[in-house]
């Protein structure tokens, strides 16, 4: 195991989509969430201000991110949870297409402060 790397991340919820987004995180895919735990991705959280920011913060604990993004992005079936949850939300990255392809969707932030 690497040294653990935190993540942090926005995007935006469509007014139209908070229930039905809500609605499908408390039933998350057991293959999306095997998928998350296969690629070294720990302490994943998604947070909404009830307004339209949703913040995403996980722990990579794995060596090769890259790699392991790679196959998430490669996987069928977290293509089609990022499907759905992609046409709930509008990204703020200029250019995005959707999670799997593209610049990216979420956008990732800068840490400027850390106490454990």
């Amino acid at each position: 195991m690497g040294p653990v790397r935190r993540i942090a991340q926005i995007v935006h919820l469509k007014p139209s989509a908070v229930a039905a987004y809500k609605e499908c995180h408390a039933n998350v895919w057991p293959e999306v969430l095997q998928q998350i735990k296969d690629c070294n991705i720990k302490d994943y959280s998604i947070f909404f201000d009830n307004d339209r920011t949703l913040f995403a913060t996980f722990k990579y604990v794995g060596t090769d991110f890259e790699g392991d993004m790679e196959l998430m992005r490669a996987n069928p079936k977290i293509r089609e949870w990022w499907a759905m949850t992609d046409g709930m939300q509008d990204s703020p990255i200029p250019g995005a297409v959707s999670s799997a392809d593209g610049p990216g969707w979420w956008k990732v932030l800068d840490e400027v402060f850390y106490t454990e």
